[in-house]
């Protein structure tokens, strides 16, 4: 049986990593109501730490899951470790005398809880008073009853979580409402609505991306750019070296490094390293995020039967949140990039052969089922591969976007 999971990231309030929200996403069909929430909960934990190891699918961060009612009563939480989850119990979840029970023991044994979806109700004081967190569905509640129910639990030693924020002003309110932890895709997208010019510091960076893309560079040329760079250097070296290769022995020059991965996989890590320092005053998790998409693409590519070329999924998917790291226009920063016509056309108006390989990625990406489904119909490729493609490209960008 295959099991596909998504993680989503949870960011405090200086916008950087706190935790990720494992997140189901079905049985082969990428089906949740057929399965339930028990299932899709033991699922998860089962693929979380027997299978794949948490370290793997959140690079050690603390996980948040979903628990059902039955799931709390059965104390299934307490065969995994307290210091890597967050008991998230599910909006439906009632407070009764098991609930309670189970939740008091929890606590009592050094779990921490969190309240999915919360609305305020007198009813649910037993579960308030043993809580770490509540979250606010920013999509599901207005600023005024949010505001209502943080007055109503001020006496409380709790810590609230902005969920679904998916611009900027949410994230501006949800902070001035004192949420401390905010989850959503605000991070991903412009943080500044109006057009604006690229600082001429960046502008010699999507150069470098220009100058590494092109088709005629030679192996020669790209060795000395890197060889130029103290940084890209070391972050090259240190990259080759790392598990992702399982090398027999250590790389320890630029030529021999390149000469291993070739064009195309230099290409891919120079733009990377790139991206990363155009947005360097933006959260680490937007590089995360464009790694993930870029890999994704790449490998769908590849799987699909369709006649297209990885490297250009790659960049596809690596320069689709240029927008939210430059606060500027697509159209004004790809102008500055000699890249296909496809590529472009994908970006700016998602048209053309290759924008439905980014629709699939964003549709996993944001729990899009049916719409993923549909655009892997499109590309000829099996709904159970996503999750091993998915893990794959997680991996691949938590080792590139580690800090060195």
């Amino acid at each position: 049986m295959e099991t596909h999971i998504a993680r989503q990231p949870i960011l405090n309030s200086n916008k950087r990593l706190f935790a990720y929200e494992l997140l189901y996403r079905g049985v082969n069909e990428l089906s949740m109501p057929i399965v339930g929430g028990d299932r899709a909960t033991t699922a998860l934990l089962t693929s979380s730490f027997l299978t794949e190891g948490l370290q793997k699918i959140s690079s050690n961060k603390p996980c948040f899951i979903n628990f059902t009612e039955d799931l709390l009563v059965q104390n299934i939480a307490e065969n995994f470790p307290k210091n890597k989850i967050y008991i998230e119990i599910l909006e439906d979840v009632q407070p009764t005398q098991e609930v309670i029970e189970a939740c008091t023991n929890l606590k009592m044994k050094g779990y921490k809880l969190a309240l999915d979806d919360f609305v305020y109700d007198k009813n649910l004081l037993p579960l308030i008073e043993l809580a770490d967190i509540i979250k606010f569905d920013f999509q599901l509640s207005t600023i005024d009853e949010i505001n209502k129910a943080i007055y109503h639990l001020s006496q409380y030693k709790i810590q609230f979580l902005a969920e679904k924020v998916e611009t900027h002003e949410e994230f501006s309110k949800a902070l001035k409402l004192g949420c401390k932890y905010f989850q959503g895709y605000f991070f991903a997208k412009p943080e500044l609505i109006q057009i604006k010019e690229v600082a001429s510091s960046k502008i010699s960076l999507l150069q470098l991306l220009a100058e590494i893309n092109q088709k005629s560079i030679s192996t020669d040329r790209m060795t000395t750019i890197i060889s130029a760079d103290v940084s890209l250097s070391y972050r090259l070296l240190r990259y080759i070296n790392s598990a992702y290769f399982y090398l027999l022995y250590e790389i320890d020059s630029i030529a021999h490094a390149v000469a291993y991965l070739g064009e195309n996989e230099i290409r891919r890590f120079v733009s990377l390293i790139a991206i990363a320092e155009i947005s360097s005053n933006k959260p680490l998790e937007l590089v995360r995020l464009a790694a993930v998409r870029a890999k994704l693409c790449e490998l769908l590519s590849v799987r699909s039967p369709k006649q297209t070329d990885p490297h250009e999924l790659f960049m596809l998917g690596l320069f689709s949140l240029l927008p939210a790291m430059l606060d500027g226009s697509m159209n004004e920063i790809l102008a500055k990039l000699p890249i296909s016509n496809d590529i472009k056309r994908a970006l700016n108006r998602n048209e053309g052969p290759l924008a439905v390989y980014l629709n699939a990625v964003v549709f996993y990406e944001r729990q899009k089922k049916n719409e993923c489904a549909e655009a892997l119909k499109v590309l000829q490729i099996p709904r159970k591969e996503v999750y091993d493609m998915y893990f794959s490209a997680v991996r691949y960008a938590d080792i590139l976007s580690r800090p060195y």
